[in-house]
């Protein structure tokens, strides 16, 4: 596999099409082949092809469908690599699960950990058990999901992994916690983070306004869009400065050690 010191990203921040897959794939398809050749990995949002619904049983799909067989031909077609989450059935069980699609087609997938009981998540998907750390183009990246920000164990950077990234439909109401703990993240992490929130109003009536942002090592901001508005935002990590960094301070290697049970 390639190597880059250099990581382009292309944060999709969108409004969603509640519950209609095929709309959804038709407009980020538009909006993915709107960028350059230039672009190392795109994401997009908690479950980008219906909103966050919890009517799973009317809009799963399973690893063999149709959003799975969409991503894998773009990220091919467009050399580049694709995360974002869907709505999977596998046996009798649905899944929040997030799908790390290589330009190879070779997937990676996360299952949400941390299932959001205020809106009865819980009742309808199976949590996770484990999470991963991706390789990809000598980076090291974690994915995760939406609530699974909000508890700083699991996020913990015990295998030293470059970029930890959250997709999202996190809503307004309780913005400035999605901003404050992504930070947070980024700081105690000694990472760049990575937060991709939807815009928008869905059908429960819940209002988004994105927020999609990405924090350097020391929780400088690198770009963000707090406007409430669809927008594709790129930025450019370098491995190499973010090394030096870690170099300098080495907060990581005064972490606690614990085993999570």
């Amino acid at each position: 596999m390639n190597t880059t010191n250099h990581l382009r990203v292309a944060l999709i921040q969108s409004d969603l099409v509640w519950e209609n897959p095929t709309e959804n794939r038709k407009r980020f398809e538009e909006k993915i082949n709107s960028l350059s050749d230039e672009i190392d990995l795109i994401v997009l949002p908690e479950m980008f092809t219906t909103g966050f619904t919890m009517n799973a049983s009317a809009v799963a799909e399973t690893m063999e469908g149709e959003t799975v067989q969409w991503l894998q031909n773009l990220a091919q077609k467009r050399s580049t690599a694709i995360t974002g989450s869907i709505v999977i059935r596998e046996d009798d069980y649905f899944y929040n699960r997030l799908l790390f699609v290589h330009p190879s087609r070779k997937i990676d997938s996360y299952n949400k950990k941390h299932t959001f009981t205020l809106a009865g998540e819980h009742e309808v998907f199976s949590a996770g058990t484990e999470r991963i750390i991706v390789d990809y183009k000598g980076w090291k990246i974690c994915p995760l999901i939406c609530y699974d920000l909000r508890f700083p164990v699991w996020a913990r950077n015990t295998e030293n992994y470059d970029l930890l990234l959250y997709v999202a439909s996190w809503p307004k109401p309780r913005i400035e916690a999605w901003d404050t703990l992504l930070k947070a993240r980024a700081i105690e992490n000694m990472s760049y983070t990575i937060g991709v929130n939807r815009v928008g109003v869905d059908t429960n009536g819940y209002e988004y306004i994105g927020n999609t942002v990405c924090y350097n090592t020391l929780g400088n901001c690198l770009v963000k869009n707090n406007q409430g508005t669809e927008e594709i935002l790129i930025v450019e990590l370098d491995k190499n400065e973010q090394t030096k960094i870690r170099d300098r301070f080495c907060f990581l290697d005064d972490k606690d050690k614990f085993i999570l049970q």
